[in-house]
């Protein structure tokens, strides 16, 4: 029964408070270990939790950075500033959200943070008025508008980092900055100067954050690094922007092993640059799938080809596979279309890449997944 229909148990906490934190504790168990298992934590609602960073992709953010002070400016629930604290010498936690800048004070205590202030208050704000001088300044500002509606441009979102650029600038030299994971790498590079890093951070093939590096003054080309946390290992590929744009694309017919880049790096725009560094081949310009003769170890999936068929439903039907992995590449149809169509019902071992090839043919992969040793 829910706790909701019980009877209040404690004299000073609701029904619906008491539920509300023990849904939002919940939320925590995988995503936030450390404060699931710490004693008298308080739990924001669950929109708080969903909206903070993960512990995992925290550590990654912590270590970015170094020195002495760092100003939080849109501090949360604290997730980034509790990881932060294990880097620099102390942190400054603003949240203009008063009643989450009181949790997070109050979880720290629990935590045993001794390096964190909590001020209630806009960050910005507190910047500017502040006679400190910073090592680093951290946002992750907000992607809903006054209305609540979600926002898709830096610009728009809260607060207004483009805009504040300059005034950010005179209190500090490193801005390391959150943005959504959808959001478009080269509209961030329109909308965004002294840009010095790109990380491009995807945990179980998932890509969960982007987070981006600015250095006052820094006008050279921006390096992208990406990386994919997997259970057995880390894939990590990094390059520079300009050199993707420089590289020309080798093609050819599905080889015997197929290779598929992880979500970092097709988020990233690797495309040109992951193939010839690894001396593999693309099906077509459009694919992003790649080939080669012998097997090679990829930051991404890797499979062996067992047949390559042409794009009709009799051929298909000769598979005679009832239950497939589906994926497509540069092909008009959708995953779920194709299922439908052709009655193919998710999971298995068996994998079908749908997807076109350099003469512009439609064509079906069949492949099993070669799994790490």
């Amino acid at each position: 029964m829910s706790v909701l229909f019980k009877k209040q148990l404690f004299s000073n906490i609701t029904q619906q408070e008491l539920a509300e934190q023990l849904e939002s504790k919940q939320k925590c168990k995988n995503k936030l270990p450390i404060w699931f298992n710490t004693a008298e934590i308080y739990y924001p609602n669950k929109l708080n939790i969903e909206q903070t960073s993960s512990e995992q992709t925290a550590k990654y953010k912590a270590n970015l950075v170094a020195g002495k002070l760092l100003l939080d400016t849109t501090g949360g629930l604290g997730v980034d500033s509790y990881f932060f604290a294990q880097k620099m010498h102390a942190i400054i936690h603003c949240e203009i959200n008063k009643k989450l800048s009181k949790i997070a004070s109050h979880n720290a205590q629990k935590l045993a943070l001794k390096n964190i202030t909590f001020h209630a208050t806009d960050g910005l704000q507190f910047l500017y008025n502040s006679d400190e001088n910073f090592d680093w300044v951290y946002s992750d500002p907000s992607r809903r508008n006054t209305t609540k509606e979600k926002v898709f441009l830096l610009k728009d979102s809260n607060p207004n980092i483009p805009k504040h650029l300059d005034q950010i600038f005179k209190k500090t030299k490193n801005l390391l900055l959150k943005t959504s994971p959808i959001y478009d790498i080269q509209q961030g590079l329109r909308e965004l100067k002294y840009v010095k890093e790109i990380h491009v951070v995807a945990v179980q093939n998932e890509v969960k954050e982007l987070l981006w590096i600015l250095e006052k003054g820094y006008t050279a080309t921006p390096i992208i690094k990406t990386i994919n946390s997997t259970k057995q290992q880390s894939q990590t590929f990094d390059f520079k922007i300009s050199k993707e744009k420089e590289q020309s694309t080798r093609l050819s017919e599905p080889l015997k092993y197929l290779y598929e880049p992880n979500a970092a790096i097709l988020k990233a725009g690797a495309f040109k640059l992951v193939g010839n560094h690894f001396s593999l081949y693309k099906l077509h310009e459009h694919s992003h799938l790649y080939t080669s003769e012998k097997l090679i170890d990829f930051p991404g999936r890797r499979f062996k080809i067992e047949s390559i068929i042409p794009y009709n439903k009799k051929v298909l039907l000769n598979l005679k596979l009832k239950k497939a992995n589906v994926s497509t590449r540069n092909f008009p149809e959708s995953v779920a279309s194709i299922r439908k169509k052709h009655h193919i019902k998710d999971g298995g071992l068996d994998y079908l890449f749908f997807s076109t090839n350099l003469k512009e043919q439609r064509l079906v992969i069949h492949c099993h997944k070669i799994e790490l040793q």
